[in-house]
């Protein structure tokens, strides 16, 4: 894959305050790439840049090898963006709404129209079309918001918190979307207060703290690296210590907590036969398994380690 966009020792200063601090991050074209980070970390100054909204104090922002501060008009036209404010004019129907923002990217005529219709079908507002967007619900907003971004086949897709405040049957129809969009060629930035998004959709993800890239890479990339163990919780029907000794001293178990109401945390070295182990020792001291969960390594501990806040509160 070739890179699509790439950050250049990024830099925004408003006054004495640095929100944006060298950044350098490249997107390769094709990705879903997640962009994740506390609030007041530089993440929207970092899209607003991209999408020529804020202008940078240094460095460079290219788009398909074309610089946005030299090629401003150009890079625009590549992008596409679905803002966490909706983007709407209230007063207008839903196809009035995509015709305008088709026509801001140049299109015209039976192209516009082609396109018009292609975004609204796309979204699944086709048979909405003469409908004004005061009369939608905010999953419906969202949507349109959608088809207006990608009216004019950008390469780029901005995507910033489009779940907001929407019911569940709407973020799934979005999510689907960002999938497809990304199948038809599509690369998209997204980002999310959501972890289960971002895990569910997105190939790469980037943490943003103070203005910094602090972590990059696959999700398993980001775990290898954090250090991450699987944990196993186990209730049982009785307490032994004498089990839980034995457990502790096995090579594939790393620690061994005991919880209230009999539970046991046990972290462990995955392999396929650690549980099959496990289970025949408490066997061997007569205690029984009422109840088994594995906690697989995820993002939101990751995030929880790199910034000191869950995604949630940030």
């Amino acid at each position: 894959m070739s890179k699509l966009v790439e950050f250049k020792e990024v830099v925004k200063k408003y006054d004495a305050v640095t929100t944006v601090n060298y950044l350098t991050l490249d997107i390769e074209e094709g990705e879903i790439f997640g962009l994740l980070g506390p609030n007041g970390a530089g993440k929207s100054t970092t899209i607003s840049m991209l999408s020529g909204l804020v202008e940078m104090s240094g460095g460079d922002i290219l788009v398909g090898r074309r610089s946005i501060k030299h090629n401003p008009v150009e890079v625009k036209r590549q992008i596409g963006i679905v803002p966490q404010e909706l983007a709407l004019y209230e007063m207008l129907s839903a196809r009035e709404n995509v015709t305008f923002f088709g026509k801001l990217y140049g299109l015209r005529g039976k192209l516009l129209q082609e396109r018009v219709n292609e975004a609204l079908l796309f979204v699944g507002l086709l048979d909405k079309a003469k409908d004004k967007p005061s009369t939608f619900s905010g999953g419906m907003k969202r949507r349109l918001n959608i088809a207006c971004a990608i009216v004019h086949r950008p390469k780029l897709i901005v995507m910033d918190e489009p779940t907001v405040g929407i019911d569940p049957q709407s973020r799934n129809h979005i999510l689907e979307s960002v999938r497809q969009l990304n199948r038809l060629g599509s690369t998209v930035i997204y980002t999310s207060h959501y972890m289960e998004e971002v895990e569910a959709i997105c190939t790469r993800v980037g943490v943003i703290d103070r203005g910094k890239l602090i972590a990059c890479g696959t999700k398993e990339q980001l775990i290898l690296q954090s250090g991450q163990e699987d944990k196993l919780v186990l209730e049982l029907d009785r307490e032994s210590q004498e089990a839980v000794s034995e457990i502790g001293s096995h090579p594939r178990v790393n620690n061994v907590s005991q919880m209230k109401d009999g539970q046991l945390e046990i972290g462990i070295k995955d392999s396929p036969t650690v549980l099959q182990d496990l289970l025949f020792i408490l066997n061997k001291h007569s205690v029984s398994v009422r109840k088994l969960t594995r906690v697989e390594p995820g993002l939101e501990t990751l995030f929880l380690q790199l910034t000191g806040r869950s995604l949630r509160d940030a």
